[in-house]
């Protein structure tokens, strides 16, 4: 990697130009994000949104940034200079009319992030259906801890890193590659902005049904993100999705696969997990690397082999990646163990059947010979529908016991479309494990604090707020410890 560059960076941003940046829909993950960069870089950022939570309305307000509650035409009063648009925003939404009726320039979230930050640096992307989170907030952590003062963009909650985003001051920059269209005028994925000279695809697996026709068209955006990097432009892929490999060898370019159970370059033996951590080796081409981390489960040893491997691409030490793993906690509700005492309560972002499989072999992993909970909210665009009824159903099995909330937004799939709670009970039960349909999350919290004993693991599945479960068993579980 070049040498360092430690000069304040303004990303080319053009600031003379362009100081007044509104935000439509500045509450999600991503934008308010955006406004932290932005607004480090000395742009004047304010922004709209129906509702905004916390932790987003705390760093928000944290920054100092003006928001305001609900879309209107009115928000662009004063003019600002740029006005970004989340992807949640429609092309009737007030706010997208008022800004081309007055000719303000618009860009998507990905368009402002690539503008701004971008220019000048070395952009390293980690992609992938599953583990891209955790990957890119690993190797942010692995950067940082080799003195690289990188930049870097996640959609998650990092545990160890100060925030979900930085500028940085070196030319690495690390951004988490979301395969999920952009804007109602820019509909291509994400990640295609983002000039990567660096990828690791983790996986890849059809998911968001609702902009995707099936897994051809998946692997058709992956593929169109390859095409982007140079012919010396490291590529590292997981071997144990096969759908990646497929992409990967169609690129043309060269690679380096890791995996843990199918053939590849690097392989990774030895799992063994406890409460001392993850231990794992990988071994390669006339070399091993043993690994030692608080993580839990083999999805996870594969995140930080597949991010070792790129790190290594750009001179950082076997050694000081190492260490960077040995402690390194991960991202807010990835497996985070939320409450361990009496009884242990684990909060994950299940978005997809794998994504459910995932989490709860890995905290099994972590807490044999125990009772496992799931509590699962069919809440996102791929766990909502029908056509992973089998597949959810199949991964909840990893549970003993399983509560299932209602789907998020019924109304708005035809009956055969929906996924049934009552159905994977019914193929649950017959399996042997216990399971409950719940009309709501109050009534999953009625009943765990009802069945739960002592000595269990429990295990919430949501990419929402699921009722605030989370929040309201953790203040349980703890007064129950305290009593």
């Amino acid at each position: 990697m070049a040498p360092e560059d430690s000069r304040p960076r303004d990303g080319g941003s053009g600031l003379s130009s362009v100081r007044d940046i509104h935000l439509t829909a500045i509450g999600g993950v991503g934008m308010t994000a955006l406004a932290g960069l932005l607004c480090s870089l000395g742009h004047r950022v304010r922004g709209s949104d129906l509702e905004v939570y916390p932790p987003a309305s705390e760093e928000l307000a944290r920054l100092g940034v003006d928001v305001a509650r609900g879309y209107r035409g009115e928000n662009l009063n004063p003019r600002p200079d740029l006005v970004v648009m989340g992807n949640a925003i429609s092309r009737d939404n007030p706010e997208a009319i008022a800004a081309r009726e007055a000719d303000i320039e618009t860009l998507s979230m990905p368009q402002a992030l690539a503008r701004f930050c971008l220019p000048e640096r070395v952009p390293l992307v980690l992609a992938g259906t599953h583990g891209k989170t955790t990957s890119s907030t690993f190797l942010a952590w692995v950067l940082q801890q080799a003195g690289r003062n990188p930049g870097w963009f996640i959609g998650g909650a990092p545990l160890d890193l100060p925030g979900p985003c930085a500028i940085g001051t070196g030319s690495p920059f690390v951004l988490e590659g979301d395969e999920y269209d952009s804007a109602y005028f820019d509909k291509g994925p994400k990640f295609l902005h983002y000039q990567p000279q660096g990828v690791v695809l983790t996986s890849v697996e059809f998911d968001h049904a609702d902009i995707y026709r099936d897994l051809a068209h998946v692997q058709s955006s992956f593929a169109d993100l390859l095409a982007l990097l140079s012919d010396e432009a490291p590529l590292v892929v997981s071997a144990d999705y096969p759908a990646g490999i497929e992409v990967a060898q169609a690129s043309g370019h060269d690679f380096v696969s890791f995996a843990e159970g199918a053939p590849a370059d690097w392989q990774i033996s030895g799992l063994a997990d406890g409460p001392e951590g993850l231990r794992f080796r990988a071994e390669g081409p006339g070399e091993s690397i043993d690994f030692v981390t608080p993580m839990l489960g083999a999805m996870n040893a594969r995140n930080l082999l597949g991010v070792a491997l790129l790190a290594r691409a750009f001179d950082v030490s076997t050694d000081v990646i190492c260490e960077a793993a040995a402690s390194f906690h991960g991202v807010r509700r990835r497996q985070e163990v939320v409450v361990d005492g009496s009884i242990t309560l684990v909060d994950d972002f299940a978005h997809h059947p794998t994504s459910i499989a995932l989490a709860l072999a890995a905290v099994r992993s972590r807490f044999p010979d125990r009772r496992h909970w799931a509590l699962f909210d069919p809440r996102s665009n791929t766990t909502r529908r029908s056509i992973f009824q089998n597949e959810i159903t199949q991964s909840l099995a990893g549970a003993d016991c399983v509560c299932i909330g209602p789907v998020n937004r019924p109304e708005l799939l035809a009956d055969d479309e929906r996924f049934s709670p009552e159905t994977a009970i019914e193929q649950l039960e017959a399996r042997g494990a216990k399971g409950f349909v719940c009309k709501d999350p109050d009534e999953i919290y009625d009943h765990l604090r009802q069945e739960v004993r002592e000595g269990d693991v429990v295990t919430i599945l949501s990419n929402g707020a699921f009722g605030g479960l989370r929040q309201r068993l953790a203040e349980w579980l703890g007064e129950t410890d305290g009593a």
